[in-house]
């Protein structure tokens, strides 16, 4: 055991740390897809695994084909949307189940991805093409500053948009949508528009990811919709515990990203403390099966009798305090 702990290094954690950043801002940029899809419109959408890859698949082979690396960003961006559209159809106009019609896309691009790249994976020439967003680390900085940006930008516009008439119907459609059909909003054509622009931003994430690590994989995106969603239980169990009642919207969709550096950072600890990699999987599902479970038990604690003694007996010395003060 002594063996152990002296074989860890902590400069070693020290010098992986601004890498696992890097990874969870741009995670980041898929966890605020996945939110949108799952938190504000309701939908449990199974595209995302496919999607990813899908943004990655598109990036190398433009870059490969001689396309500026910023420019392929934005169809890895449409790719997403496509991919999106293809699911809200599905589930919309073709009545399949919402987690059905997400599996047989996400099938679907996994053949998708392989026709677009020919072959199970593809490397970016890092001599012959320089990318903003790499895992270099003279330029590692560059990239902490570019994702951090990226990410504001599309927390800023995600608030802007969901608060205009088209997405306050997407989220009138999340929240009840009979009520929503009743008010005269047309909530198929709102659920495949949240799905685009959801799957939209997991492609971007994708694309980004690709370009950082120099390479595309048909299995990248493989367990995408669990790194989203605990990015997403992350970090609105830390924003309700920090921030309370005053938590507001753009608050959740920061923290969303803060949970994507915080699962990340996780991440990093465990391979520093040289856990088997094969484990990692799961570890992530230890740690969403936590975070999903400590509001719950919070809340039954609460509602408990024992919780309700504690707030009586709180509540009854805070009265005494306020009298002796009025005394």
């Amino acid at each position: 055991m002594q063996a152990y702990f002296s074989s860890l290094n902590p400069v070693a954690l020290w010098n992986a740390a601004p890498g696992g950043i890097a990874q969870g801002l741009i995670w980041g940029v898929m966890a605020l897809g996945v939110y949108i899809t799952f938190r504000v419109l309701k939908f449990a959408d199974m595209t995302v695994d496919g999607s990813f890859s899908l943004g990655g698949a598109v990036a190398v082979m433009l870059i490969l084909n001689g396309v500026d690396p910023q420019i392929v960003l934005i169809a890895s961006f449409f790719s997403g949307i496509l991919s999106g559209c293809i699911t809200g159809i599905l589930h919309t106009k073709l009545g399949i189940p919402d987690i059905l019609a997400g599996i047989l896309t996400q099938i679907s691009l996994y053949s998708i991805n392989l026709n677009i790249m020919g072959k199970a994976n593809q490397a970016v020439p890092i001599n012959s093409v320089r990318v903003f967003f790499t895992s270099n680390i003279r330029y590692l900085g560059q990239t902490l500053t570019l994702t951090l940006v990226v990410d504001v930008c599309i927390i800023a516009v995600i608030y802007w948009f969901l608060g205009t008439e088209l997405g306050s119907s997407i989220r009138a459609t999340g929240i009840n949508p009979n009520m929503s059909r009743a008010q005269g909003i047309d909530t198929n054509k709102m659920k495949i528009i949240a799905l685009m622009l959801g799957n939209g931003l997991v492609a971007l994430s994708g694309g980004i990811l690709s370009e950082y690590q120099g390479f595309a994989d048909v299995k990248m995106g493989q367990g995408s919709i669990v790194i989203g969603l605990a990015a997403v239980i992350i970090g609105e169990v830390l924003a309700e515990t920090l921030v309370g009642k005053r938590l507001n919207f753009i608050m959740r969709l920061s923290f969303t990203v803060i949970g994507a550096i915080i699962y990340y950072m996780v991440y990093v600890f465990v391979l520093w403390l040289k856990f088997p990699a094969d484990d990692m999987k799961l570890l992530t599902a230890i740690v969403v099966a936590t975070f999903l479970a400590v509001p719950y038990l919070k809340e039954r604690s609460n509602n408990s009798f024992s919780g309700l003694a504690k707030r009586n007996a709180k509540l009854q010395a805070e009265s005494k305090n306020n009298g002796k003060e009025a005394e």
